[in-house]
């Protein structure tokens, strides 16, 4: 999966735009929905398409969708991650200490990724994540998580489990949305990464809970 991220990646700042393919969609006309965001020249800032102009044409593919999507995820990652730091410490049960390594390890580099994106685009990754929308994408609230690190053994599993599954899912919805609204190959490539492998562990989840 990193090889993939990190070709693409490659792609966003690139020499010239090549032919229109499946994986490469052709040059489109920037409208009246949403903004689409077009990088400036290597440490300028971003910019706002204007209506009529066509995109494509350049090296960037990067519309709105696709930057909220790396602004909302990667706190939302970090998230998880400090869910899943918290079970060595909490006598978690083998299968929910090797799932808290499994999102370890695969969230933290895709947290990387995403910054490195948006650094490309002149916007620093954000620091803190949207509270007003914790219960859209699934986010433990600071209760939750204070009750989290209260808990221990089969308690601490159980809530675990139950907080990163509706995490999860909040996860899946935000890459669906990126999917429908994205046009940049990166972006668009790491949503399906969280679809199919959340999706997974969701399972993989629930069953450690039945």
């Amino acid at each position: 999966m990193l090889a993939v991220l990190g070709s693409a990646l490659m792609s966003v700042s690139g020499c010239a735009a090549e032919e229109p393919s499946p994986d490469r969609p052709a040059p489109f006309v920037a409208g009246s929905g949403a903004p689409v965001v077009v990088p400036g020249s290597p440490g300028g800032l971003a910019r706002t398409a204007t209506p009529g102009e066509r995109i494509g044409d350049s090296d960037s593919r990067a519309a709105a969708a696709d930057v909220r999507f790396a602004e909302a995820m990667i706190p939302h990652h970090r998230q998880a991650l400090e869910m899943a730091g918290l079970a060595g410490a909490r006598e978690a049960g083998d299968a929910v200490t090797a799932l808290a390594e499994r999102i370890a390890g695969s969230q933290g580099p895709e947290i990387a990724t995403m910054t490195s994106w948006l650094a490309s685009l002149g916007r620093p990754a954000p620091t803190v994540h949207a509270h007003a929308r914790e219960s859209e994408y699934g986010m433990a609230t600071l209760e939750e998580m204070n009750q989290l690190r209260g808990a221990r053994g089969a308690a601490f599993d159980s809530l675990f489990l139950r907080l990163m599954i509706r995490h999860h899912e909040g996860a899946v919805r935000m890459a669906g949305e990126e999917l429908r609204g994205g046009t940049d190959r990166l972006m668009r490539e790491m949503a399906r990464d969280v679809v199919s492998g959340q999706r997974a562990e969701i399972g993989r989840m629930r069953r450690i809970l039945g």
